[in-house]
């Protein structure tokens, strides 16, 4: 359960949208991604800051919201349903946008930032107001599609050499079995995903049942973004367990995809389903089936990373997430603290709150806009 004392008040709030170029090209049955558009948001209140990042994208290709619109929502919106408030805890803070429909990323930057300045008055780390259990969390890693059989197994080598405990491969209808072969010819016991970001439908249940051969501990996000009735029929054509992303945007959601069969792991992303308090809701509905889940990654800076970690620290976060190496994606990360994982496993950041602090000379540089509002 989470601490009840301590009242907070948003003083101001600062917006961010910075660029980071990526280390690599990353591709997925969505397509290629060279940056990352980061929007930040930055609660003040009392002489503390917390801050949130947005995981959702240029175009409305994950999800539906956009940048764009998401900024426009802070504005003209949401911030102004908080600045200038006290509130008892992160949750008053999400009830003071609850009237509003869906935009569950654009709340959860609202959200998660409160989060962070209420354990940092509170001087206590996120993942302990959260409940977690955890100094170290088991980490995985996600590898975009590559040019030929080869270069997958030498990416998939090179991150098996470096300890993590999970390797997920994104697959699109072309290109699926080959690479998922050659891996497993390659590498017979690893733990192997892999995550199809909806490329499929119910009519590709042959081409998928292929894949059962192969020892996967579960398909990603097969069919449709907003779908379950399809997942639940696909769940009963194959063998490898299902896993849902898209299709998970709150905690009801996963009561009726798991009351349905369709799927027996959710990949959480706190931004996805509005945020903390939210993503440990959607965590105990899994408990309560006896469903794994584990945190997803949106190429997210240190500051996301954070948060990620900090929500895995819970108890059901059973298999490995995508919160790898900072390093494996920036040259340079806009926060101080480094975040790697050693042997597959990622260190939780020691201190209040999220731990993280913004590296402000290196977040200038990238900085495309910045605003401040006050109530």
């Amino acid at each position: 359960m989470a601490h009840t004392g301590g009242m907070f008040k948003i003083e101001a709030a600062e917006i961010v949208v910075a660029r980071l170029p990526l280390k690599f090209r990353f591709e997925t049955s969505f397509g290629v991604q060279t940056h990352k558009v980061v929007p930040l948001l930055i609660l003040h209140g009392e002489g503390v800051q917390g801050v949130a990042e947005g995981t959702m994208e240029a175009r409305p290709m994950y999800r539906e919201e956009t940048i764009a619109g998401a900024l426009e929502l802070l504005r003209g919106t949401f911030l102004p349903a908080v600045l200038g408030r006290t509130f008892a805890n992160p949750e008053a803070v999400s009830d003071a946008l609850g009237g509003y429909r869906g935009n569950r990323m654009a709340r959860a930057m609202v959200e998660m930032a409160a989060w962070d300045l209420w354990a940092r008055t509170l001087g206590v780390p996120l993942g302990t107001l959260l409940g977690g259990r955890k100094d170290q969390v088991e980490v995985g890693v996600s590898l975009g599609i590559q040019p030929g059989e080869q270069a997958t197994v030498d990416l998939v080598r090179q991150h098996v050499e470096q300890g993590y405990r999970r390797i997920k491969l994104k697959i699109k209808p072309g290109w699926d079995v080959q690479p998922v072969r050659a891996t497993r010819e390659a590498f017979p016991d690893i733990r192997l995903t892999v995550d199809a970001n909806s490329a499929y439908t119910l009519a590709d249940a042959g081409r998928l049942r292929q894949l059962d051969d192969y020892d996967l501990t579960y398909i990603e996000q097969p069919l449709a973004w907003d779908d379950l009735v399809d997942h639940a029929e696909l769940a009963r054509r194959i063998r490898t367990p299902l896993c849902l992303d898209e299709s998970v945007a709150s905690s009801q959601d996963a009561r009726k995809a798991l009351a349905l069969g369709a799927g027996g792991v959710i990949n959480l992303k706190v931004s996805r389903v509005g945020g903390h308090a939210e993503a440990r809701r959607v965590h105990d509905v899994a408990q309560s089936f006896g469903a794994p889940v584990w945190c997803g990654g949106m190429l997210e800076s240190g500051v996301g990373r954070a948060h990620n970690v900090h929500l895995s620290t819970l108890p059901g976060f059973r298999l490995p997430g995508d919160t790898s190496s900072a390093s494996r994606y920036w040259a340079q990360d806009i926060i101080q603290e480094p975040l790697e994982a050693e042997g597959g496993l990622m260190p939780v950041p020691q201190g209040p709150g999220t731990g993280v602090t913004l590296d402000r000379e290196f977040l200038a540089t990238v900085t495309e806009a910045q605003e401040e509002h006050r109530a």
